[in-house]
């Protein structure tokens, strides 16, 4: 006797076939158009998909004690003119290269930088756009508030 639902070998083949290349695919868009699934999977009140990474303040890093960063400063270049003192190198003059860290500390980096490069340009914009109104003969502009205006609606536009 003969069941209906026996396979041959390559029948069975043939339907693995199609289901596997045709319709788990199917079943798998229909899932996610339903319901969304592939963007919750894993998801959860306790899962790190819902972990945000942290906003750094406006202000940017911490400001630090100078007297404690100068400490530190001569601290580590000591460590590593003993260093070298003990591979058989000449030693740093630790003095002179802690006073040429702590001025490089001073100076404006990365976006502190490019904000008062990007004011001083548009402060020499609003200057001569000042002089070509006093050669037309029309009242100059207050400098100072120009380039606040100029920056507030070059910041806002992007």
């Amino acid at each position: 006797m003969a069941f209906p639902l026996a396979l041959s070998a390559l029948q069975e083949g043939g339907a693995l076939l199609l289901f596997t290349g045709v319709l788990a695919p199917l079943v798998g868009l229909l899932l996610k158009r339903v319901s969304g699934g592939w963007e919750t999977m894993g998801g959860g009140p306790f899962a790190i998909l819902n972990e945000r990474p942290q906003r750094h303040s406006a202000s940017g890093a911490q400001k630090v004690d100078p007297a404690i960063q100068a400490a530190e400063v001569r601290q580590m270049l000591e460590a590593k003119s003993e260093r070298r003192r003990r591979r058989g190198e000449a030693p740093l003059d630790v003095e002179a290269e802690a006073e040429r860290l702590l001025a490089a500390a001073e100076q404006p980096r990365g976006e502190e930088a490019m904000d008062a490069e990007l004011r001083a340009e548009v402060r020499q914009l609003v200057v001569v756009r000042n002089e070509r109104r006093m050669r037309n003969g029309m009242e100059p502009l207050d400098v100072e508030a120009e380039t606040e205006r100029q920056l507030a609606d070059l910041i806002g536009s992007s």
